[in-house]
């Protein structure tokens, strides 16, 4: 409003420094606001990493001083409604949205209920307007969001909490264990990762969709991925079109990687010459992503450890491309498409190594060790089973992801699982439902011998 009552009180010649002059404003507003909330975020979360860290570098430099180390009770969730609420600022800024003048409604969009703990990371376009609309309870949407909730619930307590036992005690004491057991607990921690994750998302997304409101998928089965990138087009869904919306295409598209982008080309070709300055943005966004799963160098490698990853299948595309031609392999039979799911699953499983190990050397030495010391004795002698999984447990596992598996076979060939549930008879449709229930109340991991597990991204 300020700005039109300027322009039009202004003569032709003025115009265009007053929108300068405006636009500057604007950017200083947007520069202050977004450093407040980040600032915040970073003085919560990584101020004592920092602290700690110089503090070793001081010593290591024998200079008489250290900083203090503070100690903050982060709050549950920061990590997601921060990057909401950069989002909408900037969003705002950029002109894509409206900015909203009642802050009631600003606030629900950033503190609604089911997602504050673990996300989906939202954008404002997408659920501030059903949020405040108040749309009326539907039968659908209960029997939709219901289903939802049961089978993220199925992959949460049975699955994910279930694995929990043996994955602490391994990882607790890594250095008691030979490679053989070392790989069990890495695949173990990568599918509990998955289905306490993603059965979360299941959750929060049938709440939110009894309501009426739909937030954005997180995950579309990602271990069907063919490489790395897909694998990150597939898992967090949300956190990768964040930083590649708001850190990777400004930062490419920023005058300087721009200029990179164009002497790069002529020197280097059409295809390595942009990787050049590609690359440069994408390890800010692999550093970012590293350090918002936490204060840690585990975390640190784990952002580094998929740059490198993508980087190497960036470089090597054309080589690789010319190798299969020469061996007439087709690129896109099952065989080499089988091949390429679990060779990204490998990789993908190693990340979660050092993503969940305690610390970046126990991480090292736990990939040390099944490299150089992995032996399948454990599974011969059946001594596996002592690491607080039995038989029975394992089968329960088996049995839940082949469930998964059936589930994301089906999504991936586009059969509307859900609908086609729905649809059915209401006999069959509430055998399905209360097997189910009955599925997670029996072989749930909870009870006498089990110890709660708090959702893993919340502490992130």
């Amino acid at each position: 409003e300020e700005r039109g009552r300027a322009l039009a009180a202004a003569d032709k010649a003025s115009r265009r420094e007053i929108k300068a002059d405006f636009q500057r404003r604007l950017r200083r507003i947007l520069l202050f606001a977004v450093l407040l909330h980040i600032g915040t975020l970073l003085t919560l979360k990584y101020a004592a990493f920092f602290s700690a860290n110089l503090n070793r570098a001081l010593e290591a430099f024998r200079l008489p001083f250290a900083l203090p180390v503070p100690a903050f009770v982060l709050p549950i969730g920061i990590s997601f409604y921060t990057l909401q609420a950069a989002s909408y600022l900037i969003d705002v800024y950029r002109g894509t949205v409206q900015a909203d003048r009642n802050p009631g409604r600003l606030m629900l969009f950033l503190g609604f209920f089911p997602q504050i703990m673990e996300g989906p990371i939202c954008r404002y376009a997408q659920t501030a307007h059903p949020l405040w609309e108040g749309r009326p309870l539907t039968w659908l949407n209960l029997t939709y969001g219901m289903q939802r909730i049961l089978f993220g619930m199925m992959k949460k307590i049975v699955i994910a909490d279930r694995l929990n036992i043996l994955i602490k005690n391994v990882f607790a004491d890594y250095a008691a264990f030979d490679g053989g057991i070392t790989a069990l607990a890495m695949v173990c921690y990568t599918c509990q990762l998955y289905m306490e994750f993603s059965g979360t998302m299941d959750v929060v997304i049938g709440s939110a969709e009894i309501f009426g409101v739909r937030l954005p998928e997180n995950f579309r089965q990602p271990f069907f991925s063919k490489s790395i990138p897909e694998f990150w087009m597939r898992w967090h869904i949300t956190l990768g079109t964040w930083f590649k919306d708001y850190i990777f295409y400004p930062l490419s598209m920023s005058g300087p990687l721009k200029k990179l982008t164009g002497a790069a080309r002529k020197r280097l070709g059409s295809h390595f010459g942009p990787l050049l300055s590609g690359s440069a943005a994408l390890l800010v966004v692999w550093l970012c992503n590293g350090l918002w799963h936490g204060a840690g160098w585990q975390y640190i490698f784990f952002g580094l450890y998929h740059f490198a990853l993508i980087l190497c299948g960036n470089l090597t595309a054309p080589l690789t491309r010319r190798v299969t031609d020469v061996l007439h392999i087709d690129r896109d039979a099952v065989p080499y498409r089988v091949f390429r799911i679990l060779r990204t699953g490998l990789l993908v499983c190693v990340g979660e190594l050092f993503f969940r190990a305690e610390g970046l050397r126990a991480g090292l030495s736990m990939f040390r060790r099944m490299v150089t010391d992995f032996s399948l004795r454990a599974f011969a002698g059946g001594t596996f089973l002592d690491l607080g999984m039995d038989k029975h447990d394992f089968f329960i596992v088996l049995v839940a992801v082949l469930i998964v598996l059936a589930v994301g076979i089906l999504r991936e060939r586009s059969v509307p699982v859900r609908d086609t549930v729905a649809q059915q008879p209401i006999v069959i449709r509430w055998v399905v439902y209360y097997a189910a229930i009955l599925f997670i109340v029996i072989f749930g991991a909870y009870g006498v011998g089990y110890v709660p597990v708090d959702p893993i991204y919340a502490a992130f």
